[in-house]
């Protein structure tokens, strides 16, 4: 019998198939009986597979993030809301009737309106009714007082020289009063014609009146505001009574100024919690120079109650919790190595580690989820 010459192929353990080779030829075989032929062949396919090396299983390095530790601050915070309120503010109505006048803004040559700044004492708006002010006789009050003070000047000179009693002196010193005083009622009353700031501020409110129709007393004139500083009123909860104080420092933040937090101070707090809602009251000041903050916004505040200036802090999220216990991975020679750690002072994102791992070591911010202890890691840039 006759054996075709084939080529016999052996696995190896790069995954790949490998030729056989044989010392004898297939000739020689054919000379030999089939039965035993197959045996041999058998042999031959197994002594060749089994003398090669096979390639030995890896580990797969699982990809990771890691940050390096450095040491910063953290604030515990106790977070609350509230409506942020001008510290000055006033509505002024007219104290008197008459034909209303609105006056020049200085700064601009324009009639004042809504949004103008305006300084103590400065006239925005002046009401004229010549009647009310002829019934004042302002100029007639200062001539009564002119007359009065020459009259007591002349009586102090008689009784210097014995020519009239220390009586008849004093009523001229009445008589100069009273002229007095009626000057300054004159003049207060010809004030109420006038509105005027009483502090510095901005036009908030300014209702529209047809120049020189005249507007009745009690009209509403202007709102003015001041809120280079401001307050808000709060409501903490029973349980923070024990936390925040007068004068501790509080960050304020509105949705509108993300980028921006503004600096306030706690000024009040109650004693008493409300038997209703189980909160006490307080009151935030507010500083707002740069005025980024308009009267009427809604705020976050958050009350700094205590800070640590130099610690490890790291990312709440990448902490494990299992049976009270709390742990991260960090990486050590290419291994996921676990930490136990133990927590101090936190925030809404962060929290302070009082024990278990130190300055400059790479904690495994992300990857972490699927990582068992000594697992193979390979850090990502």
């Amino acid at each position: 019998m006759t054996l075709r010459k084939k080529n016999l192929l052996c696995p190896s353990g790069d995954g790949k198939a490998r030729p056989i080779e044989f010392k004898d030829t297939p000739e020689k075989y054919s000379r030999m009986n089939y039965r035993n032929i197959l045996p041999l062949i058998a042999v031959a396919l197994l002594a060749a597979c089994g003398n090669q090396p096979q390639g030995g299983q890896t580990e797969i390095e699982t990809p990771v993030s890691v940050k390096e530790l450095k040491r910063s601050s953290i604030s515990k915070l106790i977070n609350t809301t509230g409506t942020a309120l001008a510290t000055y503010s006033v509505e002024l109505n007219a104290e008197m009737s008459g034909y209303y006048n609105l006056q020049t803004n200085p700064s601009t040559g324009k009639p004042f309106k809504l949004g103008d700044v305006v300084r103590k004492g400065q006239l925005i708006i002046r009401l004229e009714d010549k009647e009310y002010e002829n019934g004042i006789a302002l100029e007639s009050r200062k001539l009564s007082l002119e007359i009065a003070e020459q009259e007591q000047s002349k009586q102090k000179a008689l009784y210097e020289k014995g020519g009239v009693t220390l009586s008849e002196m004093r009523n001229t010193e009445v008589r100069v009063t009273n002229a007095r005083y009626d000057l300054e009622n004159a003049m207060l009353n010809l004030e109420k014609m006038s509105v005027k700031a009483p502090f510095d501020g901005v036009i908030v409110s300014l209702p529209h009146y047809t120049p020189q129709s005249r507007v009745s007393q009690g009209s509403p004139m202007v709102g003015l505001m001041s809120y280079s500083n401001m307050y808000m009123e709060i409501n903490l909860p029973e349980s923070a009574i024990g936390y925040v104080q007068a004068n501790q420092p509080v960050h304020i933040t509105h949705y509108t100024l993300l980028q921006d937090t503004l600096k306030g101070v706690i000024s009040e707090l109650s004693p008493a919690i409300s038997t209703e809602t189980r909160t006490f009251k307080g009151k935030i000041l507010i500083d707002n120079s740069q005025l980024k903050l308009r009267p009427g916004m809604f705020v976050k505040a958050d009350i700094v109650v205590d800070r640590a200036d130099s610690a490890i802090v790291i990312p709440k999220e990448v902490i494990i919790s299992r049976r009270n216990r709390k742990f991260v991975y960090v990486v050590e020679r290419n291994t996921a190595i676990l930490r136990d750690i133990q927590t101090g002072l936190e925030d809404e994102e962060n929290v302070e580690v009082t024990q278990g791992l130190n300055e400059n070591d790479n904690l495994i911010i992300r990857g972490y989820e699927t990582l068992r202890e000594n697992s193979r890691v390979k850090v990502l840039k």
